[in-house]
């Protein structure tokens, strides 16, 4: 029986700006098991990113902060530990692969610098035992003449190669944890290919748990046993990989599977999903996808839906399945 790693529950993260409360994140409820790869959906400015920085606790610099919910890893609340407690467990027992690797990195400390500072931290190595773990995760990644890389600065190096310097980085303590932000942005297929392999081969060999945010569903297809899907800063339906791609229950999952191109496809247009995500500062009242919702009712107008179980491991925030679902409890009651 798999054992949940991380539990997140009704997690409330909120911006402050202009003496306003903008909803982020609203609510969210969301695990992952132990050595499970859980792919995280949802088109830009649906609270992905702000989710994994609320488990990591990175928002000190920015205008966000909890308000509400829990953040439980190995059973324990993260979100009442000291900053000093955190320390002890960020870039050691979780790590995350940030979005863009060239702002990450610290363009003025060397490759060799950036990743072993965790490595002293963490683990209490010498300078030597450091250098030496430092070229050995350079090559597990796959990064040739490993022993110069480390004297290079990020500005030096391919998008490619950074990216593998990121992965280095995170993996260099062996977290149990894994957060990757869109890891495979901006790089061409060739490159991607690589960098999924590799996060392949580290799950496997390390057993190390995974949360794999991305827009690309070919993506979540090949690398995920179970999928999120967000909008609007909430959870808006969770299934494991198959079951989402072969029967997927809510409006907003169906246009994303809709929007994708598939070989011999003749239509002029590919299908796209009418209107954009609403902004966290002008909310629409009731469902949130209601205004771009073709199935869309009065209730939803009014009413923001639960996000309720639909079978033993699928859940849907949609009042179409609501009423199925009270049907369906009151035969068996």
């Amino acid at each position: 029986m798999n054992r949940k790693l991380l539990e997140i529950t009704n997690l409330k993260t909120f911006f402050f700006v202009d003496d306003r409360q903008i909803p982020a994140v609203n609510g969210v409820d969301l695990y992952i098991n132990e050595g499970e790869t859980l792919g995280i959906v949802g088109e830009s400015g649906c609270g992905k990113s702000v989710t994994s920085l609320s488990v990591m606790r990175l928002l000190s610099h920015t205008p966000g902060k909890i308000v509400g919910g829990t953040i439980r890893f190995k059973g324990k609340n993260l979100l009442s530990l000291s900053e000093n407690e955190m320390r002890q467990i960020r870039g050691n027992e979780m790590a995350m692969i940030f979005q863009e690797p060239m702002t990450s990195l610290n363009p003025v400390y060397k490759i060799g610098e950036q990743i072993g500072e965790a490595v002293k931290l963490h683990l209490k190595y010498d300078k030597k035992k450091t250098r030496e773990h430092v070229i050995n995760m350079l090559k597990q990644v796959g990064i040739p003449r490993a022993e110069e890389i480390i004297h290079e600065f990020p500005h030096q190096l391919s998008g490619g190669m950074r990216q593998r310097a990121m992965i280095a980085m995170a993996m260099s303590c062996n977290p149990t944890l894994l957060i990757a932000d869109e890891p495979t942005t901006a790089l061409d297929v060739t490159i991607q290919a690589q960098i999924l392999e590799l996060m392949k081969k580290l799950k496997k060999e390390k057993r190390t748990a995974i949360m794999l945010i991305t827009h690309d569903l070919g993506i979540v297809a090949e690398m995920c046993d179970r999928v999120v899907v967000m909008y609007a800063g909430q959870v808006v339906e969770e299934a494991d990989v198959i079951e989402l791609f072969e029967n997927p229950k809510h409006p907003y999952t169906k246009g994303l599977l809709n929007s994708i191109p598939t070989l011999g496809q003749k239509a002029d247009r590919l299908e796209s999903i009418p209107g954009n995500v609403p902004t966290p500062a002008n909310m629409p009242k009731g469902c949130k996808f209601s205004p771009r919702c073709t199935k869309v009712m009065d209730v939803c107008k009014e009413q923001n839906p639960e996000l309720l179980p639909i079978s033993t491991r699928h859940r849907c925030r949609c009042f179409l399945y609501e009423n199925v679902t009270a049907k369906e409890e009151k035969i068996i009651g």
